[in-house]
């Protein structure tokens, strides 16, 4: 594995200035494991792991699967990018009724999820 992901994981740790276990808190993440992966003992954390750190620390997730030594394709970044400007291009045309319920709609499919 790449050294890079390990320092990169404890500096946006620190930056946010998170224990390990308060990451463990946030993201089911054996602080132990945390560890591990800053120390690079773990020569490659799952998707699903770097998904829930890149959640935590506020980073892409496309940022720590490249560093952790996943293919990104550049297609699929391109493909964000054209859905995300799509996306937009509809929530600017909602009415306010419209994005209240959006909104709502959202946060419980996300409470669902936590499930």
């Amino acid at each position: 594995m790449n050294r890079k992901l390990g320092h990169c994981l404890r500096q946006q740790r620190k930056k946010r200035n998170l224990t390990l276990r308060s990451v463990e808190e946030k993201t089911g993440i054996s602080n132990a494991y945390l560890s591990q992966l800053e120390n690079n003992k773990i020569s490659r954390p799952s998707p699903s792991v770097l998904h829930k750190l890149a959640d935590c620390y506020q980073v892409s997730y496309e940022f720590l699967m490249n560093l952790a030594g996943y293919p990104v394709p550049e297609a699929n970044k391109k493909d964000i990018r054209i859905r995300l400007n799509r996306l937009g291009s509809m929530i600017d045309d909602l009415t306010p009724e419209e994005e209240e319920k959006l909104t709502e709609y959202l946060q419980f499919l996300r409470s669902i999820k936590k499930k």
